[in-house]
């Protein structure tokens, strides 16, 4: 299978070298300058989005907000900015993944596949889960309550799915980030509190009890 990628930068060298390499390794590239033209090129549905944040016409963590609802695929930062907030937005914002530049073309090479092979994983899952009206779809990637659907960001709903198919067992948050983002990485805490907050925000729409436990001191757990 090949798979087809959009590199979305505004640096023409760096998108031109890109190509190049991921070509030579077996990968479609498609090319976008700027944050609109990146929701032009989203028709063409890759597999993949490799995203800058500092993009002219729209920046980068504009241009995943918009497209998060409209595509489930991987979205990877491609930044120079190197501070913990700028990581945090770019996650919350939809992201999967945040790499800074310089970075090696082995690394994000191993991360591409490492996304890829994880979003390939997940689309021949088929159980599901039921329990008093909630209803997860762990191959259809929704979560719906009495047949209505609650609308997740992509981490929301990987922190639903992990969590609930662990019921009972209770997770920090260094490995709840490691377990959403897909890589090898440091645990940052405040993404994962922040997106436990709007999970339990939006189920409580329907839902009377907490499903997402605190542990104090040791994290997170699904009621069993």
């Amino acid at each position: 299978m090949t798979y087809r990628l959009l590199i979305a930068d505004d640096d023409e060298e760096l998108v031109k070298m890109l190509k190049s390499y991921l070509e030579i390794k077996g990968f479609e590239i498609l090319t976008a300058g700027d944050g609109l033209e990146v929701l032009e090129k989203l028709s063409k549905n890759p597999d993949l989005i490799l995203l800058d944040i500092n993009m002219p016409r729209m920046d980068g963590i504009e241009v995943c907000r918009k497209i998060r609802n409209e595509t489930a695929c991987p979205i990877l930062f491609l930044t120079a900015r190197v501070e913990e907030q700028d990581r945090v937005n770019g996650l919350l914002s939809g992201g999967d993944d945040y790499i800074t530049k310089p970075f090696s073309l082995k690394e994000l090479e191993a991360r591409i596949t490492a996304h890829l092979k994880r979003e390939e994983h997940q689309k021949f899952r088929t159980s599901s889960r039921y329990e008093n009206g909630l209803w997860i779809d762990y191959a259809g990637k929704e979560v719906r309550f009495e047949g209505k659907e609650i609308p997740l960001t992509r981490l929301e709903y990987e922190i639903v799915e992990f969590l609930s198919a662990h019921p009972g067992q209770v997770f920090d948050r260094e490995r709840i980030y490691e377990r959403v983002c897909g890589y090898d990485a440091e645990g940052d805490s405040r993404v994962v509190t922040e997106l436990v907050r709007r999970i339990r925000k939006k189920f409580s729409v329907c839902l009377k009890d907490e499903v997402i436990e605190t542990v104090w001191g040791s994290g997170y757990r699904w009621k069993k």
